[in-house]
């Protein structure tokens, strides 16, 4: 103890634990530390741009699937016909001819399939929102209003084809049946990704197999307005084609299958689109198909896939939340009269406009905002 107090060692001491050799690892092990979070940062960023990017590719699969899926799988499948693959294309048209009704049907869901990680990634994209109002019984079939369509009907899609917004536990014990152009299951490979969502064509058939073959607790979404609601689809407007789109209240009565308005805030902000005056050349083409082909082509355009700056086919990245509202009770009447159909019809209206305005101020909307029934 004596030997470590001297005043010489102790200044020795001091020299060499303030000596420039130590100096230098402090300074060392600050610059790993610094290195250390400029990494982690760097990390996080990097994240951060790989989760949006994987956001944005979620969607455009849909979109592009949506666009060119079943076009370009017919083109391959005529093709494989001249090749020695033949027999590939031979298989799968033999098992398309044996499994036509199926989507008639209610087609074959896929719980696997609605609970892809992808649209989880679509649903953070927007994002979209699904909000429920009222509960639903499992005892009772419903026909669900979807409005407005906007361009390709994002949020019907997400909301009731996908688990992404767990539409099911929302509504236990339902089935939604989201139902688009029969003309879409005639495509291969297309038809059989559709089905797997619960898709199913909108014509009568299916329909009338849903709600009378099909048990309880099915709901099919059924877009309203449609084609022709389409082409006046454009950011900033809320409008819905629905004044004299009656059939769907026919059904509901015909099969005692009660009514729920939905109303999609921000439909409409995703896309924009030329909107063609009545009477001009653009617009009598596109009622031409509409009539012939069953839907409308638009002219539109989102963001490009690396920058929101320049156009494409992504969608721009604007909040969508859908709001279900409460059912209104449909007697059953094998062949209700005219009358039964407009007063139905005319208490539909009134909830879909009720629905708009009671919730519209919650979505960025002002008080004064007014939704445009056509």
């Amino acid at each position: 103890a004596g030997f470590c107090s001297q005043p010489g060692w102790d200044g020795l001491a001091q020299r060499q634990l303030s000596g420039p050799g130590l100096r230098k690892e402090g300074s060392t092990g600050s610059s790993i530390l610094s290195a250390l979070q400029d990494i982690f940062s760097v990390t996080w960023l990097n994240r951060s741009k790989v989760e949006k990017q994987l956001q944005v590719i979620s969607v455009l699969q849909w979109v592009l699937s949506f666009l060119v899926l079943g076009v370009a799988c017919s083109a391959i499948l005529m093709y494989t016909f001249c090749t020695d693959c033949w027999l590939i294309a031979v298989l799968y048209f033999t098992w398309l001819a044996f499994d036509w009704n199926t989507p008639k049907k209610g087609g074959r869901r896929s719980q696997w399939v609605r609970n892809w990680a992808v649209w989880r990634y679509f649903r953070d994209y927007f994002p979209i929102q699904l909000v429920k109002t009222h509960n639903l019984l499992t005892t009772r079939n419903y026909i669900f209003g979807y409005h407005p369509h906007g361009i390709m009907g994002l949020g019907a899609f997400c909301n009731f084809s996908t688990e992404a917004t767990e539409v099911s536990k929302k509504f236990p014990g339902i089935r939604p049946y989201l139902a688009t152009l029969a003309g879409n299951f005639r495509m291969p490979v297309l038809r059989e990704y559709l089905m797997s969502g619960g898709i199913c064509p909108v014509n009568r058939d299916t329909i009338d197999y849903l709600l009378s073959k099909n048990g309880s607790g099915n709901a099919i979404i059924i877009v309203v307005g449609g084609a022709a609601e389409s082409l006046s689809s454009m950011p900033g407007k809320n409008a819905v084609t629905l004044r004299n789109r009656k059939g769907f209240v026919k059904l509901a009565l015909r099969h005692g299958a009660d009514l729920v308005p939905i109303y999609s805030f921000g439909e409409n902000e995703v896309y924009k689109q030329v909107i063609f005056e009545e009477g001009s050349w653009g617009r009598w083409v596109q009622k031409k198909f509409q009539k012939y082909i069953g839907f409308a082509p638009c002219i539109f355009h989102g963001r490009g896939l690396f920058s929101s700056d320049t156009w494409g086919l992504v969608p721009y990245s604007k909040p969508i939340t859908t709001v279900v509202g409460e059912p209104i009770t449909i007697p059953k009447l094998e062949h209700p009269t005219q009358q039964d159909i407009d007063l139905y019809h005319s208490m539909y209206m009134e909830a879909l406009v009720k629905l708009f305005d009671k919730h519209k101020t919650k979505f960025g909307l002002p008080e004064t905002e007014v939704l445009e029934v056509n």
